[in-house]
């Protein structure tokens, strides 16, 4: 139910419920600590409320390094991976038939069950057994092109080997990409330290009961739409904000929508 869920609605709704339990409970410690209360700790509060920011910022700029690492590479490897398909299409063409129109039609095909079926299963966490079989048929008709071929043909087939083999560590690359998180120390880390500066701030002594609640809201907001946005770069190939197949789709639009 939830995947159906546009990424941007189901952000907003995450974010305002975060902000609406905090002021539930910024609304209730208001009515068990007076005022006066809240004040005369403001000074140790403001101590503690430093050193947990001071902490949480260094956990938050560390993860959002990572993610956004991670998705870089996933955009840098589905465009190699894209061009290894149209590298071995093109590296075919010399080749005689059948050898030539069996080996473009495996990479057309390759590319276009990426487009169908791969990214709508990556979006749920799974690979497409097509594409596996395709890679493995691909590699299997070179090989075999490979040792029966003599001369040119053969330094052809010899071309179209390393850059099968580039295209499965590409492949292999993507596919630890949907499955790789952040470390879940890292995720326990941020939820702890954000629980913390959310609860430290039902304690500061405003006067305005509304200023209090708007304040504790706002941080609540910015706190939820940080981990909400590491979230959504953690996985590049699961939300509306993906990186999507379109290196795949210029490779078809390319080669003509050849092949099998």
């Amino acid at each position: 139910m939830l995947a159906q869920v546009p990424t941007a609605v189901l952000g907003i709704l995450i974010i305002l419920l975060a902000a609406l339990l905090a002021v539930a409970g910024a609304a209730f410690t208001q009515r068990r600590i007076t005022v006066d209360q809240r004040k005369a700790r403001t000074t140790g509060l403001n101590q503690i409320n430093g050193v947990l920011g001071a902490m949480f910022g260094v956990i938050v700029g560390f993860s959002a390094f990572l993610v956004l690492n991670k998705y870089h590479a996933a955009q840098v490897t589905v465009q190699s991976e894209a061009g290894d398909v149209e590298e071995i299409y093109r590296l075919a063409a010399p080749l005689p038939e059948p050898e030539r129109g069996h080996i473009q039609g495996l990479a057309t095909s390759y590319a276009r069950v990426l487009v169908e079926e791969g990214w709508p299963l990556m979006r749920r966490g799974k690979t497409s057994p097509r594409a596996e079989a395709l890679a493995e048929e691909l590699r299997g008709s070179i090989q075999r092109g490979y040792k029966t071929s003599t001369g040119a043909e053969q330094e052809f087939f010899g071309q179209q080997l390393d850059v099968v083999n580039d295209l499965e560590e590409d492949r292999e690359a993507r596919l630890l990409a949907v499955h790789q998180r952040l470390p879940s120390i890292l995720w326990a880390a941020l939820v702890v330290l954000a629980t913390l500066l959310v609860v430290f701030s039902y304690l500061i002594g405003m006067e305005s009961r509304q200023l209090h609640l708007l304040t504790v809201a706002a941080l609540t907001t910015g706190i939820a739409l940080v981990l909400f946005t590491i979230g959504i770069l953690d996985r590049p190939f699961s939300t509306d904000f993906r990186v999507g197949p379109r290196p795949f789709e210029l490779v078809l639009r390319d080669i003509g929508g050849k092949g099998g």
